[in-house]
């Protein structure tokens, strides 16, 4: 459920519709109203994510926000501080992948609990629309991937402060824990 603050734009609902189907979370958001194309009758269908289009393999399950989002909240009211932070700017995404696991296996034996990874917010297109770039929609897939199992609790799209819709908390797991 949203608390009061701003409507999302269509392009964040969409993308908060497809991390949700991935985590498999059920009414999430409201649905959208159907478009105008369609008939009144029409109903939309929903994502499924036991249904798969042949050749398209099964996403890996995504580390979430923190189940305590204590946390998060601190950071992006800004009484924690942010431990360290990679800019992916001008990194391919192969070495962009290398980096962030390498930053945080290192960060985590440092004892940070919370870094800062900037991917970009990607481009707007000649049309206007915005284009999400392949760090920002890669990242995602980094985290979850079992290298990292014991070293991400968790992420959350940064403050505007921290860059916003171009960067993302990470929450780490202690040392100690990852065992």
């Amino acid at each position: 459920m949203r608390g009061p603050g701003r409507k999302l734009r269509p392009e964040e609902e969409a993308l908060w519709r497809k991390v949700a189907e991935r985590l498999d979370v059920r009414h999430a958001l409201p649905d959208a109203p159907a478009p105008l194309a369609a008939s009144p009758n029409a109903q939309r269908p929903r994502p499924s994510t036991q249904t798969q289009s042949p050749g398209v393999r099964a996403a890996a399950p995504r580390p979430s926000a923190p189940a305590d989002r204590g946390p998060e909240k601190r950071v992006r009211r800004g009484r924690v501080d942010v431990a360290a932070a990679l800019d992916l700017h001008g990194f391919t995404a192969h070495a962009a992948q290398r980096a962030v696991t390498a930053f945080l296996r290192a960060q985590q034996a440092d004892g940070a609990r919370v870094v800062l990874i900037v991917t970009g917010k990607g481009r707007t297109s000649a049309d206007g629309a915005r284009e999400i770039g392949t760090l920002k929609r890669g990242l995602p897939e980094w985290l979850a991937h079992r290298d990292l199992h014991g070293v991400v609790a968790g992420y959350a799209q940064a403050h505007a402060k921290h860059g916003g819709g171009g960067a993302f908390y990470v929450f780490l797991k202690r040392a100690e824990d990852a065992r």
